[in-house]
């Protein structure tokens, strides 16, 4: 069995593998890890290997609190890849990415396909039909763009994300749910139509904490796959360990 421990922005998950299939998710904060740790072994002892992926800075001392239960691989550029990484700087590459990356890989491996997560940020990652990584785009997520406009201005006030019925805000929330909501949809559409002129039969893949939000609101036909990043992680430890 594998687990796969993806330390984001905001949040840790735990996934556990049997090979490909996923058999167990939980989510955590920092402060709960050893505990939900503990649990996840005490569930499936069985665990022989770990992947550990972090956007944030995670503390050494949970990562060597890993090792002690099993073998554990830490997902850096120095890792094997099963893709050719055209990325002008792959040291700087983000682990989410790489992970998204090698997910899509496998998910469409003589296709075109483009991997759009939806988290704090919304990262943009595109591999090709001939199995290569070329990079992609970053930009702020939904609720960075909300927690945008209440600390850089004066007046307006903290939002959460909300159905928006029409383009056009008749007041200040409802505006702000326009620019946000409705901008970040423009976006992401405007993006893939980009993408679209340039590969064919381009597979589209919409992932993230706030994929689900966006999905129905989008134009352009999409996947959505919630687990599609702890797949692709699971993935690269499978080819790593062999």
């Amino acid at each position: 069995m594998n687990l796969v421990i993806d330390a984001g922005n905001t949040q840790i998950k735990f996934a556990v593998f049997r090979r490909n299939k996923l058999l167990h998710v939980e989510s955590s904060n920092e402060a709960d890890f050893a505990s939900h740790l503990k649990g996840v072994f005490t569930k499936y002892p069985n665990i022989s290997r770990a992947v550990i992926s972090s956007v944030s800075n995670l503390d050494r001392c949970t990562v060597k609190a890993v090792s002690v239960f099993c073998e554990v691989y830490e997902l850096n550029p120095s890792l094997k890849l099963p893709f050719k990484n055209s990325y002008a700087t792959p040291q700087t590459l983000g682990p989410d990415r790489l992970a998204l990356a090698t997910a899509a890989f496998y998910h469409n491996p003589k296709g075109n396909t483009l991997v759009i997560d939806a988290g704090t940020c919304i990262t943009y990652d595109m591999v090709n039909d001939h199995g290569e990584y070329l990079g992609g785009a970053i930009s702020p997520g939904l609720y960075m763009r909300y927690n945008a406009l209440n600390k850089y201005t004066a007046r307006l006030p903290l939002l959460t994300p909300e159905e928006v019925f029409d383009f056009i805000g008749n007041a200040t929330e409802s505006s702000m749910h326009s620019g946000v909501v409705n901008g970040i949809c423009l976006e992401i559409d405007g993006v893939i139509g980009q993408y679209k002129s340039r590969f064919r039969d381009l597979t589209v893949i919409l992932t993230g904490g706030d994929a689900q939000f966006l999905s129905k609101r989008l134009k352009n036909t999409i996947f959505a796959h919630s687990n599609f990043l702890l797949e692709g992680l699971n993935q690269l430890l499978e080819y790593n360990k062999s």
